[in-house]
């Protein structure tokens, strides 16, 4: 049995629930983080000593680090969409996952929803979120140039490319802010829409955060 801890509304572990849930696993979820807590007990850290979230037990393989278990699931469940057996048509979509956590997600996720969403107004720091949303904006356009002639980064179907940066849109796009014309993003995003695995783990409301920086 596959065995999964982590806050559902957490970013990061929704990038693994969504890959599980388009390979149809069977799990065990536990919630943990936030106000689950947990993440200091000692099981917990004996399985992740950073004592964070996600993490998963796969009959006795502990994996941590969401892209690392993006890639594990993908190399133990996934079919050749997933996990190409050539390595270098499998490297596109590691670029693509380490461009979304070193560019994208720095941008968005810590500039955009923690500094402008999560913070309260009164102590929110202008000059440094139209800085992320300028950087985040360049991300869009690099996502839609790309796009050109694809339904998804990988290609004609979904694949681990899309999984990172994908999981951003649903709340990128449910924030009142102004992005740049994007309409291969905005189509990809549909067709992620589409997807249950992705209605189902993605798109969880996140209205109860605004303004919180902190459970």
């Amino acid at each position: 049995m596959l065995k999964v801890w982590g806050r559902r509304s957490a970013f990061n572990v929704q990038k693994v629930m969504w890959l599980i849930g388009e390979l149809g696993l069977p799990h065990e979820h536990t919630e943990a983080g936030g106000a689950a807590g947990g993440l200091d007990d000692p099981a917990f850290r004996a399985m992740n000593p950073h004592g964070k979230v996600p993490v998963i037990d796969h009959d006795g393989t502990i994996v941590w680090e969401s892209h690392a278990i993006l890639r594990y699931l993908a190399a133990v469940f996934g079919d050749a969409a997933l996990w190409p057996d050539d390595p270098a048509v499998r490297s596109e979509a590691d670029r693509w996952m380490d461009w979304s956590q070193t560019s994208l997600q720095p941008a968005f996720l810590t500039g955009i929803f923690w500094g402008y969403f999560r913070t309260p107004e009164a102590q929110r720091d202008w000059p440094s979120i139209r800085e992320k949303q300028k950087l985040t904006s360049q991300c869009l356009m690099r996502l839609e140039e790309s796009l050109d002639g694809r339904d998804f980064l990988g290609g004609s179907q979904l694949g681990l490319a899309d999984i990172p940066a994908g999981t951003n849109l649903y709340r990128l796009f449910d924030m009142d802010l102004e992005w740049p014309a994007v309409p291969r993003v905005e189509a990809w995003y549909e067709r992620l829409k589409e997807r249950p695995a992705y209605r189902e783990h993605v798109m969880i409301p996140f209205q109860d955060l605004k303004g919180r920086t902190s459970f």
